[in-house]
């Protein structure tokens, strides 16, 4: 049966490609025809156009194929899910929204009665770097272990414009990582800290000078699961030196709020006025990197995992670091390597020694140390 892309932007794109060359016969769906068409004309699928919003065309269009990679914003993943569900149809997604992954998880029972896979949080991270963090845990002695810490950045390689930042995505999924409690585990126990905080430089060769600041999101579900086995568990957003302060500043200045304002007579939201700001203006298109760097703490030895990927075949490194792992287990979903009904988040579902072998054959590579 057809697997399902929703989403035909620069990471719908990438697993359009991927899972063509996986040898997945693909349909590439979008509110947008004509983004949709050009997606599919160029990775050899087929197209569909698609408001998921629609309840009764959502449903036809998830009809026929047995798995769906959403790679449309956060705020549509309980509805898609939910459909896909009803459908039979395994369900992924790139999450990053805490609120919806738990809302997902209402979904949980039905999916295992149904033998069927919901997983969120199925990009860079979450996703990705948590895999990697999982392994560090389950290879890690009984004793407790001291720290895991997980930092994670996409770069243009050198700093550009006034944040040192280009847009390389949606600008709201941006604030929505810079505006949510971050999730962890400190002293033991489950906690959360406000975002843009908690900054620490980063010396990493090649690259930088860098900076490293607490967002959201990025822990996925690995703050609940590990109370008790962890003393310490952190994830942190790399950016060139000066970003996360400015960002700090519009935070406390109340521009992320989302709650209307008056303005000359006019109804507004701040946070809809910086979303505009920043996708007018924030640079785009220059080379980037992408750079992850997990470590374990134990017994006082240090045990790193390492990742550096690079723009390949016309995607940048950040859609093929976010739409390769998802197109990765879902391959091994359909050929039956991985199969484990309910709902779960990536590092949840699928082993390092499961998906990163898949990940190879794309040229992300590890580096351990």
């Amino acid at each position: 049966m057809p697997t399902l892309v929703i989403g035909a932007g620069i990471v719908g794109s990438a697993a359009a490609w991927d899972l063509t060359r996986r040898g997945h016969e693909v349909t590439v769906a979008d509110a947008d025809a004509s983004a949709a068409a050009r997606v599919a004309r160029e990775h050899g699928a087929r197209s569909v156009t698609l408001d998921v919003v629609n309840a009764e065309t959502l449903a036809t269009t998830l009809d026929g194929h047995d798995i769906v990679v959403s790679a449309i914003p956060y705020r549509f993943g309980e509805t898609v899910a939910a459909a896909a569900l009803s459908a039979g149809t395994h369900y992924l997604d790139f999450g990053g929204n805490p609120t919806v992954v738990s809302a997902q998880r209402e979904l949980h029972d039905a999916a295992v009665a149904a033998g069927v896979m919901i997983v969120p949080d199925c990009g860079l991270a979450p996703g990705l770097a948590n895999v990697l963090a999982e392994d560090l845990i389950a290879s890690a002695s009984d004793a407790p272990i001291d720290s895991i810490q997980i930092r994670v950045g996409a770069l243009p390689r050198e700093p550009t414009g006034v944040l040192g930042y280009q847009l390389a995505f949606s600008p709201a999924g941006l604030i929505n990582e810079y505006a949510e409690p971050c999730e962890l585990i400190e002293q033991g126990e489950y906690a959360t800290v406000d975002p843009l905080g908690r900054f620490e430089d980063v010396s990493w060769d090649g690259w930088g000078p860098l900076e490293a600041f607490s967002t959201a999101g990025g822990t996925s579900s690995m703050a609940m699961l590990h109370v008790g086995r962890v003393k310490t568990l952190e994830y942190k957003t790399l950016r060139y030196p000066g970003h996360g302060v400015i960002f700090a500043a519009l935070l406390a200045m109340g521009l992320f709020d989302e709650d209307p304002r008056t303005f000359a007579s006019r109804s507004v939201a701040p946070r809809t006025v910086l979303l505009d700001a920043l996708e007018r203006t924030l640079p785009r298109g220059a080379p980037d990197v992408v750079l992850i760097r997990v470590w374990r703490d134990q017994d006082g030895e240090r045990r790193t995992l390492q990742i550096v990927d690079t723009a390949q075949d016309g995607f940048t490194a950040l859609a093929r670091t976010t739409a390769f792992p998802a197109t990765a287990l879902a391959d091994l979903i359909k050929r039956g390597a991985v199969d484990r009904p309910g709902v779960s988040t990536m590092n949840e579902a699928v082993r390092g020694d499961e998906l990163l072998p898949e990940l190879a054959s794309v040229g992300i590579e590890l580096e351990r140390s």
